[in-house]
Formats: C-alpha cells, structure tokens, sequence
C-alpha cells in the first residue's frame, strides 16, 4: 500500500485550514486547537512548511502564521515535497543514481518513471484551494476501469 506519511497528511489538514480563513494569521497552539493535531506535531510542520516556503510567520501580539502565495497557486504535490522529499514510489526513480544495487540490471526504471511522472503532475495539478471545498461526488468509480470486460465491450 501506498501512503502518506502522518506529517504530510497533517500538513495538508493544516494548510486546508490556512486556506479557508487566508485573510487571519493563526498561531501553532490555535491550528492545533481547532485541527485537533498534537501541538508539537503542528509546531514541527509549521516550521517545515515555513523554512520550504509555503508558509510566512508573522511575529506580534496579532502574529502567527499564514500562506505566503494564494491557495489556488500551491499544489498538493509542493506541500507532500515540503514535508516528505521528492515524490518517488522506488529509491531508483530519484535524481541520484546508486541509490539500488539492481540499478545496472533493471528493466523496469523507465516504467517506474513514466508512473512517477504520472502521479507529480496529477499531485501538480490538484490546488490547496481546490481541497478547501468538499466534493459532492466522488471523481473515479472504485471497480471501474478501462480494462475490465463491460468497459472493452463498450467499444464494439
């Protein structure tokens, strides 16, 4: 199976929240009030999410922290990078050669690449304003796909 780390899923939850209320800073006791996160957990990701630049903090009495872009212009794929590192299913699909002792013999990276590839820009593609809104329906039917015996029928 195929995860998010707790912290990138709680960054995104925290982010989420940043981007209903854009126009308020929020201080980390106050998101981890109203996220019901642990307050070092949201403490660390604020942090995280600040020094990777998708976060400003403010100091002051009114201080705290807020999104330094527009929701519609962060990513879920920067955010799941800010928390976790690049986006990548094996160790051999990242930048760095070296990183599998079946490297020299794999036949298989190119394919691993063309679905890493697939899921960035489908991560790339999906905006934290888009998250703010629930959807009505879901986007895919579980169970349903290309290649099951009804969908091929459809095409004779």
């Amino acid at each position: 199976m195929i995860r998010l780390t707790k912290q990138a899923d709680y960054g995104i939850v925290l982010m989420t929240y940043l981007a209903r209320f854009s126009d308020r800073h929020f201080a980390a006791p106050d998101l981890a009030t109203e996220t019901r996160l642990p307050l070092p957990t949201v403490s660390k990701i604020l942090k995280l999410l600040g020094r990777e630049g998708l976060l400003e903090s403010h100091r002051g009495a009114k201080g705290g922290y807020s999104l330094i872009r527009t929701p519609d212009r962060i990513s879920v794929a920067e955010m799941i990078s800010a928390l976790d590192g690049p986006i990548a299913f094996t160790e051999c699909i990242e930048d760095a050669p070296g990183n599998c002792s079946q490297e020299s013999i794999c036949q298989l990276r190119g394919n691993w690449q063309l679905i890493n590839q697939a899921v960035r820009l489908a991560l790339e593609s999906i905006s934290l304003a888009e998250l703010t809104h629930p959807l009505d329906m879901p986007l895919v039917q579980l169970g349903v796909s290309s290649h099951s015996t009804d969908a091929r029928n459809l095409d004779h």
